[in-house]
């Protein structure tokens, strides 16, 4: 038999954990091998390597198997054109809506502002929802009339609401979470709120009348399990309100639809998407109910969206959208790629539209449910996030179920600290954000929104008299590094220029090139650009004649740790003397305290506090 003729396999030898420790060993050459280990910020490990899953947990499978949902935003504050841009997206390939009004979770920088049975009749015009499309609502305290609006809408159209998967999603703990308020104290909103769904669901609305969404966790700051704990702790708190008011267990569960967050950390979004099935199955199994599929939404997370190198979020939808399909969603939301520039327009919807198609049409995704059961890494991951989630939901049950934890600001208080956690994280780029505090692109070309982002439209006000709590405001990791670019771009327009920084690139180019390029990316994160010395400076005086051509009024030395222990200190002292603020790239050592007594003023390198020095730097350049 030729090599030709041999099977694949048969060509190498068979690969065990034994040998590929030993190439591991070699590449670490001497370090610890639980470098090759990461944790998220739940603390779980996540090992390099795992065995096949002996025993797989439960399948995550959707409610219907096959394709997911392909979903369409609506969420402009002109009716008309949110009815165009609605239309368009599904001729253009959608299979749903999501209605976003203004004040919803999910209302970023956009939303419906007109609730009444006019607008809602514009909005919905020449849309077949008797044609059994999905239209998942997300209501809001601004939208008061919104529910009697569709009602109504449907009422004339002689629709019948039994044909329709129109979701009107009641969910009052999420929008408390939010905004940090609710109409009245839980023990006398859940009344009303069991009574609202009844009457729904008599008349024959019985998909998602209830919504349990859990964005606002992970729009906060919040941990996957935090996530989860939410999801469950709510659903929970319907499903006792529900059976209050007249519903049996089994006719309770089967109103809610659930919402979660995807995000790029694509294994960890796949396995939230299945723990959360299998979380769920274990409360209807306390609940004495049989298991069933649940309906589960997932939009592309708002907190990993930059304004920033925008075209950038495009991958972060398809790894979030990948992620949550592989995870079983049963419909998906991708966020525009201009969402946090502004109302998006047409291009950007296509391009939400064509991430999720392509995932279905060319890559097939959707042809095998739960493709992730059995593998091993992914199993121990999901099982891993099941217990911290089932911890969460626990301490919620605790604090006195959802409500009195949200009144209390306990919970509040968890997100917080693991918030604060991911924004020193992305400060010192350890969580690295590309267009942002990684690979910045000071000369990026604008792009096209409607109208600008409105951070009004997630502001809702509380009525007179109404509980208040802390509310959970969803932030975007990347805001902080886009607000001294903002200010970058405010002195250009007024100026002509940025602020600028000079390299001081000391030796050969095979001396400095690594860390005159981190010298840039470090500090054109914050705007300030980067003006390269010429190459292969030798003579201090051509740099400090260079540093002020340049017009720049911050300087930094780049070159070998050889270098440094030569040259760097008469660099500093007679670039501090032309006026510079001197930095240096690279950790100093032992020649910290006569680089500092020779002018210079900072040290940046990998790990340091990148946004507090960048803040500094900015102040000095301008």
């Amino acid at each position: 038999m030729s090599l030709q003729d041999a099977p694949l396999a048969g060509v190498f030898p068979p690969g065990n954990e034994e040998g590929w420790r030993k190439i591991v060993d070699r590449a670490l050459k001497g370090a610890s091998f639980d470098r090759l280990t990461s944790k998220t910020y739940d603390g779980v490990a996540i090992a390099p390597l795992y065995p096949r899953a002996v025993a797989p947990g439960p399948r995550a499978l959707r409610a219907a198997p096959g394709r997911w949902s392909v979903l369409a935003r609506v969420d402009l504050a002109d009716a008309d054109a949110a009815n165009a841009m609605a239309l368009a997206d599904l001729e253009g390939g959608a299979d749903g809506l999501h209605i976003v009004f203004a004040g919803a979770q999910g209302a970023y920088g956009t939303g419906l502002v007109d609730d009444g049975e006019e607008a809602l009749a514009h909005v919905f015009d020449k849309i077949r929802l008797d044609y059994g499309i999905p239209a998942l609502v997300e209501l809001s305290p601004r939208a008061p009339r919104a529910v009697d609006a569709l009602l109504s809408l449907l009422d004339r159209a002689h629709i019948d609401p039994s044909i329709t998967r129109l979701s009107l999603g009641l969910d009052p703990l999420g929008a408390q979470a939010l905004h940090g308020f609710a109409a009245a104290p839980w023990g006398e909103a859940s009344r009303s709120f069991a009574a609202r769904a009844k009457s729904l669901a008599t008349a024959g609305y019985r998909f998602g009348t209830v919504a349990v969404d859990a964005r606002v966790i992970h729009a906060a700051g919040g941990t996957e399990a935090q996530e989860l704990g939410f999801a469950l702790a709510a659903a929970l708190a319907y499903l006792r309100a529900l059976e209050a008011g007249g519903l049996s267990l089994d006719e309770a569960r089967s109103l809610l639809v659930f919402r979660l967050a995807a995000d790029a950390d694509e294994f960890v979004t796949i396995a939230k998407f299945r723990a959360l099935r299998r979380l769920f199955a274990r409360v209807e199994e306390a609940c004495g109910l049989t298991p069933a599929p649940i309906y589960v939404h997932a939009e592309t997370a708002w907190r990993m969206v930059t304004r920033r190198d925008p075209w950038t979020n495009l991958l972060r939808a398809t790894l979030a959208s990948f992620g949550a399909a592989i995870g079983g969603a049963d419909a998906i939301t991708v966020l525009p790629f201009t969402q946090a520039l502004g109302a998006p327009d047409g291009f950007a919807r296509r391009l939400a539209r064509d991430t999720q198609l392509v995932l279905q049409d060319e890559s097939h995704v959707h042809a095998v449910d739960d493709p992730a059961s059995g593998s091993g890494g992914m199993e121990a991951l999901t099982e891993a996030l099941c217990e911290r989630g089932w911890e969460a939901f626990q301490s919620l049950e605790a604090d006195g179920g959802l409500a009195a934890a949200l009144e209390k600001g306990s919970f509040q208080g968890r997100i917080a600290e693991v918030a604060a956690k991911r924004a020193q994280n992305a400060a010192r780029a350890r969580d690295k954000i590309t267009g942002c505090n990684a690979f910045p692109d000071i000369g990026e070309t604008p792009v096209a929104a409607l109208a600008p982002f409105d951070a009004s439209f997630l502001e809702a006000a509380a009525p007179a008299g109404a509980p208040r709590s802390t509310p959970l405001r969803p932030r975007r990791i990347a805001e902080p590094f886009e607000g001294l670019r903002d200010r970058s771009d405010a002195a250009l327009a007024a100026t002509g220029a940025r602020p600028r920084v000079f390299l001081a690139n000391l030796g050969a180019v095979a001396a400095f090139t690594a860390r005159a390029n981190f010298a840039k990316n470090f500090f054109e994160a914050a705007g300030i650009e980067a003006v390269f010395g010429e190459e292969g400076a030798d003579v201090v005086a051509d740099l400090v004649a260079a540093f002020r051509a340049s017009g720049a009024r911050l300087a930094c030395v780049c070159s070998s740790d050889a270098i440094y222990a030569e040259k760097a200190g008469a660099a500093a002292r007679d670039l501090a003397a032309a006026g510079a603020r001197v930095y240096l790239a690279g950790r100093p050592g032992e020649l910290e305290t006569a680089l500092r007594a020779a002018g210079v003023a900072e040290f940046i390198y990998a790990g340091g506090d990148m946004f507090d020095t960048l803040q500094r730097a900015f102040e000095e350049a301008v």
